[in-house]
């Protein structure tokens, strides 16, 4: 169990699986840097993150902005959305009658990705909903802003214990205040930290590479 002064931000683990560089800049180093990309996904993410609506659609209770923890796995966020459906199996609200399953849902400006940094995110969702209310989430969602779709996502053992091995790196690298090197990719060009992290310097060139070329160039 972790103490309330050691949480990390549960966004914090889309950053660290897609790049620990990127992650240990803005949440260890606290450097932050705008572009496009980044005001466009807050804009989009301030209309999804209106607290004060909470809808009911027939067998759905809809919830936005939700604040979620885990002392378990020392993290803190919120969701972009709850959809609490209605089913015998499910969990008591308060204020609501019957019994409700929870079914979180993560809103992205983009398209679906090459890689799972979102599905981890929402994965870790939907363990803190698991802790605070004491039930099962076995599915959620995340829906992409520029195919207008959901995507389903099924929090398999091996997601589940993927987004826990990676929130213990996330704390022992925290607790280092440590900001790892990485390998740059292709990625780097998109990033809005760029100009901050430096990717090229981080490449390492051999000595042996080193005396090749200074050979080649020498008359």
């Amino acid at each position: 169990m972790y103490a309330e002064d050691d949480f990390l931000q549960l966004s914090g683990l889309q950053h660290f699986a897609f790049c620990r560089r990127q992650w240990a800049l803005i949440h260890i180093e606290n450097q932050w840097k705008e572009n496009l990309r980044t005001v466009d996904g807050d804009l989009f993410h301030r209309r999804v993150h209106d607290d004060t609506q909470r809808e009911r659609r027939g067998d759905t209770l809809v919830l936005r902005g939700l604040p979620v923890m885990s002392r378990r796995l020392g993290i803190s966020g919120q969701c972009d959305v709850v959809e609490f459906h209605a089913d015998a199996n499910g969990i008591a609200l308060q204020g609501e009658d019957g019994l409700w399953r929870p079914f979180p849902i993560e809103y992205k400006r983009g398209a679906p990705k090459p890689h799972d940094a979102d599905e981890l995110q929402l994965c870790a969702q939907a363990l803190c909903l698991e802790e605070m209310l004491c039930c099962s989430v076995e599915k959620g969602a995340l829906f992409y802003g520029e195919t207008r779709r959901r995507v389903c996502v099924e929090f398999t053992p091996e997601l589940r214990a993927q987004v826990q091995s990676l929130l213990e790196e996330m704390h022992h690298l925290h607790d280092r205040g440590y900001t790892p090197r990485v390998k740059p990719t292709k990625s780097c060009n998109a990033c809005s930290l760029k100009e901050i992290c430096l990717p090229v310097l981080q490449r390492k060139r051999s000595a042996a590479g080193y005396l090749r070329r200074a050979m080649e160039e020498e008359p």
